[in-house]
């Protein structure tokens, strides 16, 4: 089973371009079928076009809801709004977690968890010693998980966790408390026998993260892959053919699809 994770950077470039080229980069990341891919950072406009640019089931899990300013607004007038999605990326536009599963797999359930919810940020904040700058900064973007089990052809379950934890090179304690409540999320939905991967855009990085070297560890027993801070844990399953992408594959005309690389792996 193909599992593969993307932050798509709002369909934006490196270098920035005016342009986004999100249908470009879904195209391109569903073209050879994988079984289950993970998106990070996908505007809300885009969740109601991911079936029909991939082919594949969607499975969308809004973060950040379209806004002017602090006016609620409406996902089509977001992205009419953002007139260079270079300079205004998620401005006006929200943003959102998707999983892209193949037809093969059969849906279960699907649950949300706000990551970084006040009740979360209060205690940990606290039990942390984080400052009051950084608790604000914490509040600024709401970030979620989305956990969905699905059952795979003659394989046992799978519970499938994808997330976008917050950025804050700061204080990358936060992101840590974040990465583990995930974790914790996804180990009490899984049921008994069930295979468990969480995926994505961790904002944590392996050597650093006091949560990674936990999860690996004999307690929570996860096999791990990862490049830079997108990361994929795997329990109850082995991991085989891992790789990054060169940026060859995502080079469109001299400019980078997204500022992340795509991140996969076959668990057995």
């Amino acid at each position: 089973m193909l599992i593969r994770s993307w932050n798509v950077f709002h369909g934006n470039t490196v270098p920035p371009s005016r342009r986004e080229e999100l249908e470009e980069m879904v195209r391109l990341v569903t073209g050879d079928s994988p079984d289950v891919v993970c998106l990070q950072e996908v505007p809300t406009w885009a969740l109601r076009e991911l079936e029909g640019w991939s082919g594949m089931r969607a499975y969308g899990a809004p973060a950040a809801p379209a806004r002017i300013g602090p006016l609620p607004s409406t996902p089509g007038l977001g992205r009419a709004l953002t007139l260079h999605h270079g300079l205004q990326r998620s401005m006006f536009t929200g943003q959102a977690n998707a999983v892209l599963a193949s037809h093969a797999l059969r849906p279960l359930n699907q649950r949300l968890l706000v990551l970084n919810d006040r009740r979360f940020r209060r205690v940990q904040a606290g039990w942390l010693g984080v400052g009051a700058v950084a608790r604000l900064a914490w509040a600024k973007e709401r970030r979620v998980c989305q956990a969905l089990r699905l059952r795979r052809p003659n394989a046992t379950p799978l519970l499938l966790a994808n997330l976008h934890a917050t950025s804050a090179p700061r204080d990358p304690r936060l992101a840590d408390a974040e990465v583990f409540r995930a974790a914790v999320f996804a180990d009490g939905l899984a049921e008994p026998g069930d295979a468990v991967a969480v995926v994505g855009d961790m904002n944590v990085r392996e050597g650093t993260s006091r949560t990674l070297a936990d999860l690996t560890g004999p307690e929570w027993g996860f096999a791990h892959f990862g490049h830079v801070v997108d990361h994929l844990l795997v329990r109850g399953a082995s991991i085989s053919r891992a790789r990054v992408w060169p940026e060859s594959m995502r080079r469109r005309d001299g400019l980078l699809l997204s500022d992340h690389a795509p991140i996969e792996a076959v668990i057995e």
